[in-house]
């Protein structure tokens, strides 16, 4: 078992498919992205249900989309011919669970937002942290963004927080369900799970 798949069975609570994920997932996060015929190269038959844990937990995505780039509109197809790509964010914790062993949200927040020059790069692991406490089922509103920014004296920055954390594969916007959206008066983002990885499972 090499350092990535034993950071990732931390995560994924050892699933059977860990082993065929993490040679992906370090292909995948050395390039732009992985075609199906690369995946199915690597893990043989279970292609398709590699593709359908990765897609789940927000680690590989599909390229193709219905109409916009959130997760929810990704069309996830498992045949010839389809690219899948990871996030940014996803990139560093591979390459972090590559060099330790560890699965290591902070550490890989950090190393980001800092290469984006983020001013306040040291601040948003625990601005991230706040949104998995506030989050139901991983969904988080703008306005409680906007709250969490005040209570860590980013509130001038909300509206570019928001597009960092969507560029760098933190979070996503949620717009599929207009009820919900109507319900929270506030748009809603789905927090990416790959980052949630309960305290004392790190080692």
């Amino acid at each position: 078992m090499n350092k990535l798949e034993k950071a990732l069975g931390k995560l994924l609570k050892n699933d059977e498919l860990t082993s065929c994920l993490a040679p992906v997932l370090d292909y995948a996060s050395k390039r732009d992205s992985i075609s199906y015929r690369e995946i199915d190269k690597i893990v043989n038959d279970n292609a398709g249900d590699v593709l359908l844990l990765g897609n789940e937990w927000r680690l590989l995505l599909p390229v193709r989309t219905l109409k916009s780039a959130a997760w929810e509109d990704r069309l996830l197809l498992c045949e010839p011919g389809e690219p899948y790509e990871v996030p940014n964010i996803v990139r560093r914790l591979v390459e972090g669970a590559n060099r330790t062993g560890c699965w290591d949200p902070e550490h890989a927040i950090t190393k980001l937002f800092k290469e984006m020059v983020d001013p306040n790069w040291e601040r948003i692991p625990k601005l991230v942290e706040e949104l998995r406490k506030q989050s139901k089922d991983y969904r988080v509103t703008a306005v409680q963004i906007k709250e969490i920014c005040n209570e860590l004296g980013l509130g001038d920055r909300v509206d570019m927080l928001i597009a960092e954390l969507k560029a760098s594969g933190v979070m996503s916007p949620k717009l599929g369900s207009l009820a919900e959206v109507s319900r929270a008066a506030s748009p809603i983002y789905e927090l990416n799970p790959s980052l949630f990885i309960r305290k004392g499972e790190k080692e």
